[in-house]
């Protein structure tokens, strides 16, 4: 009489179940893990092209400093985003420019002392 084990038949299949659950797993969570970095990474070009940006008012600040002592601010369009830029104080004077890209913003402080019809920057930061 042979004795046959019932409970062995569909073993291979079950394994197979078993290790498409893993791969699919392991598949779904990096295609997640990539979609994450891609955003994250967007972000960050963009936060860093508001800071271009606010540098970029603060520049044209410095050069219409130099051509107009009386000059008091103004936004400025530069690529897809803005440059608010606004100029308070009197000697030093405080300019202040702020980069808006989307949703995404920076602002740059600088203080610049004229002296005798010379411009000197004594302080870049950002705020």
């Amino acid at each position: 009489m042979k004795k046959t084990n019932i409970y062995q038949n569909g073993q291979t299949l079950v394994i197979l179940l078993v290790y498409m659950i893993i791969a699919v797993t392991i598949t779904s969570a990096a295609v997640v893990m990539v979609l994450n970095s891609s955003t994250g990474t967007g972000k960050v070009h963009q936060g860093a092209t508001a800071f271009d940006i606010a540098e970029s008012g603060a520049e044209n600040a410095i050069l219409k400093l130099l051509r107009n002592r009386n000059y008091a601010g103004e936004t400025l369009d530069i690529g897809n985003g803005q440059a608010e830029v606004t100029i308070t104080g009197t000697n030093p004077k405080t300019i202040i420019s702020t980069g808006t890209l989307n949703n995404f913003s920076r602002t740059v402080q600088v203080l610049v002392n004229i002296i005798n019809g010379e411009l000197t920057v004594t302080s870049w930061k950002e705020i």
